[in-house]
């Protein structure tokens, strides 16, 4: 494994190293970077526009989903668990994160997915998951409402078989899971005390599964409370790419609710337990670059892959963190004149090759989306 740099939440909190451990599958801190080259491009030079670069979080296979299963591997592997399954759409990057991450730490991974619209990096990711050997698990589910009877049944699946299985939400979004990014928000918290980027106003992110968003929320709110350096509190500004109900406010508060009672609990600190109130005013929910729905591209979303491309130097792709970088593209055309940051959430790492005859194996259900995904603008 690599795994360099100490976990910020064991930093801060010392004592729960042992009751909240972490498997090392990232590197960090992962870095931060003003963005001169797109601000001044489109026309708001020396705009403090900064990103944090989470894409980086591995060479294997970065983006925020690392920062989760850190957390989920160690408590699963704790369980004693052989197997770990992966939930959500096709070319989840959780399950591709998932499935290149697991076998580091001994676990096998699996995944319980439902079709999406196709997309070249959906495409790319599916592959991958299907490419690993030994083959994965699959549950193929016929759609997304399916969800709760697939995770049911992979349950089941994997107890007839003596697997010793760990299904995961999909996500990861559950308060465990979530003290990944809570990690995150005290790392940033550091950076800032060390002078590497002014202490943003905002934190732009998309939000699908909810767990890095209530993550970061949960966080902030505890580093301001312990004095860690981000003053004032940022607002998380969180860019729908999931539709009603999946990312409303409820939802995300509910979450990191959850794992505030959490660490209150493991700690014996029922002082570090926020209210809604205190984590609702500082959440901003961005509905409007959803588009048509999960997974379809809008116009903003890939203009903004494309200036990301042409001016930032790592990609963005159109599901996720296309959308949230449109709303960055719209705060500079109206002259951004608060420190913002920009949290970059999907990997940037070079992936293996996939021949087409390791996927052969995959469903019809699953060949007939690769092959309309195959021709499908991103």
């Amino acid at each position: 494994m690599s795994g360099g740099g100490a976990r910020a939440l064991h930093e801060v909190f010392p004592e729960l190293e042992r009751r909240v451990p972490f498997c090392q599958l990232g590197d960090f801190p992962t870095p931060v970077a003003q963005l001169d080259g797109l601000a001044a491009a489109l026309g708001c030079p020396g705009a403090p526009l900064w990103e944090k670069r989470d894409d980086l979080t591995s060479s294997i296979y970065g983006g925020n989903k690392v920062r989760t299963l850190e957390v989920l591997f160690a408590e699963a592997l704790e369980q004693g668990a052989r197997h770990i399954v992966s939930t959500g759409a096709y070319g989840s990057n959780h399950a591709a994160a998932t499935a290149m991450h697991a076998p580091r730490v001994g676990l096998h991974p699996g995944i319980c997915v439902y079709p999406q619209p196709p997309s070249p990096a959906a495409l790319e990711n599916l592959r991958l998951v299907l490419s690993r050997r030994p083959r994965p698990l699959v549950v193929d589910l016929p759609h997304w409402s399916a969800l709760p009877y697939g995770i049911l049944h992979t349950h089941l699946l994997g107890r007839r078989r003596g697997l010793d299985a760990v299904v995961m939400m999909p996500g990861g979004a559950v308060p465990r899971g979530a003290l990944g990014y809570v990690s995150a928000a005290f790392e940033l918290a550091q950076q800032v005390k060390r002078g590497d980027l002014p202490s943003p106003e905002r934190v732009i992110l998309p939000v699908g599964s909810n767990c890095t968003s209530a993550g970061l929320l949960l966080g902030f709110w505890l580093a301001d409370r312990l004095g860690l350096g981000l003053s004032p509190r940022p607002v998380v500004v969180s860019v729908r790419v999931t539709p009603w109900p999946v990312t409303i406010p409820y939802r995300i508060l509910g979450l990191a609710l959850e794992a505030g009672k959490l660490l209150g609990e493991l700690l014996g600190r029922p002082s570090l337990v926020p209210d809604r109130a205190a984590l609702a005013s500082h959440l901003e929910i961005d509905p409007r670059r959803l588009g048509p729905g999960y997974g379809f591209a809008t116009d903003e979303g890939r203009e903004a892959v494309r200036l990301w491309d042409t001016h930032v130097g790592h990609p963005l792709e159109t599901t996720y963190s296309g959308k949230a970088a449109a709303r960055v593209i719209a705060e500079l055309h109206r002259g951004l004149d608060r420190p913002t940051l920009f949290w970059a959430t999907k990997s940037s790492a070079t992936l293996p090759e996939v021949n087409d005859d390791e996927v052969a194996w995959a469903s019809r259900r699953m060949r007939r989306w690769m092959a309309q995904a195959a021709v499908a603008r991103d």
